[in-house]
């Protein structure tokens, strides 16, 4: 993942409550790679000193092999390696030289020993009525973790969830695929932090169908879709320029846009 992380920064805010930071603290809420390492670092620094003493424990439960092919990829943060190499963990230089770490495995480097995912999965067989129905009767926490490591179908009902770190729970699910921010993309009925976070991540925006999504998305900020209208093909230039669906200024921006293209 390629850019903010829209997780990490509630728990930099300070904004999630006792029992989820607890729950991250062992482990249990496991998003991607570089989240879950740089919450558990945040949390060494908690207020509760529970949290701080679970964080350690977990953090020490991470095989050291692990955590230097971590550090070694491109896209590990320089703050991650500042504090492991204050802990005398440096990249592994085989894995840096060899371009193994590529940051395509995502995975989580460590999981609550008792964490288990049987009351989170769906059966093939239950309807999105079921799921919907399901995911109603489950507590904050319990959201959250299907947020991260539920089914594509809960993921699409969860990125609406009016909890907007539920929703940035999913954005930040290893299990989520391109396909799904694709269609987040094109939703009018998720928030503009969503879109946001699609936005300002260039490994999602390499994506033509998500910027293509995104430019056309009535809810997406206008400064965005601007920025973003520059890199689309003549042919969605031109749907755009006409679509009622979007802020005027951006359809009068896709005419001058296709007036200049055909000039030159």
């Amino acid at each position: 993942m390629t850019g903010p992380s829209p997780l990490l920064e509630f728990f930099k805010r300070g904004e999630v409550a006792r029992d989820v930071r607890l729950q991250a603290a062992r482990g249990a809420l496991a998003p991607r790679a570089h989240e879950q390492l740089g919450i558990l670092v945040l949390l060494l620094d908690d207020g509760d000193e529970e949290i701080r003493a679970t964080a350690t424990q977990t953090l020490d439960r991470i095989p050291q092999g692990a955590l230097s092919r971590f550090l070694a990829r491109a896209d590990a943060p320089a703050a991650l390696r500042e504090f492991f190499a204050g802990r005398g963990i440096q990249p592994a230089e085989s894995a840096a030289a060899d371009g193994s770490a590529t940051g395509d495995d995502d995975a989580p480097l460590v999981v609550a020993a008792d964490d288990a995912d049987d009351d989170i999965g769906a059966d093939e067989n239950e309807t999105a009525d079921s799921v919907t129905q399901r995911l109603a009767k489950m507590t904050f926490p319990q959201r959250l973790k299907a947020a991260v490591k539920g089914t594509r179908e809960m993921r699409l009902i969860l990125i609406r969830d009016p909890n907007k770190m539920i929703a940035a729970a999913v954005l930040s699910s290893p299990k989520l695929s391109e396909p799904e921010v694709e269609s987040i993309s094109r939703m009018a009925n998720v928030s503009e932090d969503v879109l946001r976070s699609i936005a300002m991540n260039r490994s999602w925006t390499k994506n033509y169908s998500v910027v293509v999504g995104l430019t056309k998305n009535p809810k997406t900020p206008l400064g965005l879709s601007m920025n973003l209208m520059q890199r689309l093909a003549d042919r969605d230039l031109t749907q755009l320029s006409v679509d009622r669906n979007v802020p005027e200024a951006l359809r009068v921006a896709a005419r001058k846009r296709l007036s200049n293209t055909s000039r030159g």
